[in-house]
């Protein structure tokens, strides 16, 4: 059973003070957003509430900073990833987005996102629970899928 978490104006200001000028009604609708990142209906991979409201507050300030806003609400460059190569005469920057997948790639468009993509690995990772033949064998033991005999 996952987690839910609500959305605390303040607390996502004490955290990220940097977004002090996104509105509240705004913050409240980037969270919304969130959540259809990250399920917050009680059945994603998350089970406790204090993270699930750390990992959404992450996604919603990632969701704010990919909107093209400053921390002060203003518009931003639009600039996404690291600098791959700069020019002094006629000033040139040029950069990209370095990742594995067009996933990955979205989340690396801002330190928050990348940070919510580094710490919820252990959720992306595949288990495997070998099964036990069907027939044979003593005692107890897993069958598909994990399911105990």
């Amino acid at each position: 059973m996952g987690a839910i978490a609500s959305f605390s104006y303040p607390l996502f200001v004490a955290r990220y003070p940097e977004f002090d000028g996104v509105g509240q009604a705004l913050a409240e609708s980037y969270f919304a957003e969130a959540t259809l990142y990250l399920r917050n209906d009680g059945t994603g991979p998350v089970l406790d509430a204090g993270q699930q409201l750390l990992l959404l507050n992450m996604l919603t300030a990632h969701i704010a900073s990919i909107n093209r806003l400053n921390p002060d609400g203003s518009s931003a460059s639009g600039f996404v990833g690291p600098i791959t190569s700069a020019s002094e005469g006629t000033v040139a920057v040029s950069g990209g987005i370095a990742a594995g997948s067009a996933v990955e790639a979205f989340y690396a468009q801002s330190q928050y996102g990348l940070s919510f993509w580094t710490i919820t690995a252990p959720y992306r990772s595949f288990r495997y629970y070998p099964g036990r033949a069907a027939y044979g064998g003593a005692g107890r033991g897993y069958g598909g899928f994990g399911r105990v005999w």
